[in-house]
C-alpha cells in the first residue's frame, strides 16, 4: 500500500518533492527515504516541518492506530488518514466487530 501511495504521488505534477520515513529499496526509487520512526508523531511532524511538507500521507495502519496522523494535524499540517480513534477499525478485529455488530452489518 505505501509503495503504490508513494507512486502514485511521484507521478504527479503538482508534487515537486517526496519524502517518505522510514520507506524501503522499492520507495527509495521514486521518493527520498528519511530515518524517521514512523510510530513517533513528534518525529513525522519534525520531518514535515523540515522538509516544508503541504500534506502528510500516512498509510501504515500502526502509525495511524499509534495516532499519528492526529499528531500531524493538531500541529497545522494537512494529512491525508484517519484519526487514531478512526483507525481502531483497521487496527482491533474485535473493535472493528463490535461496530459492524452494532450496525447490524453481517460478518463472517
Amino acid at each position: 500500500r505505501e509503495h503504490a501511495l508513494c507512486r502514485s504521488l511521484s507521478l504527479d505534477p503538482a508534487v515537486e518533492a517526496l519524502y517518505c520515513a522510514p520507506g524501503n529499496a522499492g520507495i527509495a526509487e521514486v521518493a527520498e527515504v528519511r530515518p524517521v520512526d514512523a510510530l513517533e508523531g513528534a518525529d513525522v511532524v519534525r520531518l514535515a516541518r523540515e522538509t516544508g511538507a503541504d500534506l502528510v500521507v500516512v498509510g501504515p495502519e500502526a502509525p495511524l492506530v499509534a495516532g499519528v496522523a492526529d499528531a500531524v494535524r493538531e500541529a497545522g499540517i494537512a494529512c491525508f488518514g484517519p484519526g487514531r480513534e478512526a483507525a481502531r477499525l483497521e487496527g482491533s478485529k474485535a473493535f472493528a466487530k463490535d461496530v459492524m455488530a452494532a450496525a447490524q452489518v453481517p460478518t463472517a
